[in-house]
């Protein structure tokens, strides 16, 4: 299986990547669906809604400050930089990533869409202002961060429940559409919208990997399934391109 994704790789001119949260893990960030998720008891799905945030804001913001100090502390890994080294080689290239984190520019990605938002961002309420703290540590208070309008800070990210950003998904699909190949890796393929990838990959012709420690329901779909570690298998693909 890998021995055919080079050679899919080798003849591809653009390519699109989405990536999930299985990458990130490898970095040791722990996933929503993992007990390693759990913090205070809480679930994601306690915390990470809109409201839950108008419940207990404060609350919410812990979370969220727990969740970029262990971030901040983590590094990208093979896997990242196998897509940068893969992104240079391309003569288009597209990486669509779910996840907050930040690795993938970290690791050097240029062209890249969060469909998720950022844990890095904060977004006003009131203003919609957006507030951009890189991986430098946010003002840690009792209470909400404030714009200067006045208005409370919520982090830039897509919640349970809500919508994702309307342009950055179409400019997915757009490049989608048109990509040679599209390479799947570290996803559940359980998440909508981007669970609907894979189909739409393949109604406009596109030839579809996937990397995945197991199963997913995208892999009755794809061209090759790779069973296994993104930072293992994504390196042996770039070492034989």
């Amino acid at each position: 299986m890998i021995q055919k994704a080079i050679d899919i790789l080798k003849k591809s001119r653009s390519l699109f990547v989405l990536t999930g949260a299985g990458i990130s893990a490898e970095s040791g960030i722990p996933t929503f669906r993992d007990a390693d998720g759990l913090w205070k008891n809480y679930s994601a799905t306690d915390l990470a809604t809109p409201d839950a945030f108008r419940k207990d804001p404060a609350l919410v913001w812990e979370w969220y400050h727990w969740r970029q100090d262990i971030i901040r502390c983590a590094q990208p890994n093979t896997a990242h930089q196998a897509l940068v080294a893969m992104e240079n080689r391309m003569e288009s290239f597209l990486l669509l990533t779910q996840n907050v984190d930040n690795l993938h520019q970290r690791a050097g990605s240029r062209n890249i869409l969060e469909l998720h938002g950022s844990i890095f961002r904060a977004r006003c309420l009131n203003c919609r202002a957006t507030y951009a703290y890189g991986i430098e540590k946010m003002p840690d208070t009792v209470s909400p961060p404030t714009c200067p309008c006045g208005g409370i800070l919520r982090p830039d990210v897509v919640w349970f429940g809500e919508m994702i950003p309307q342009d950055i998904w179409h400019a997915a699909l757009a490049f989608c559409a048109t990509a040679d190949t599209v390479l799947i890796c570290g996803t559940s393929g359980v998440v909508w919208p981007a669970a609907a990838l894979p189909g739409y990959a393949q109604e406009h012709g596109s030839t579809i990997i996937e990397i995945n420690l197991e199963p997913t329901p995208a892999s009755n779909v794809v061209d090759v399934a790779i069973k296994g570690r993104a930072g293992k298998i994504l390196p042996a693909l770039v070492e034989n391109l």
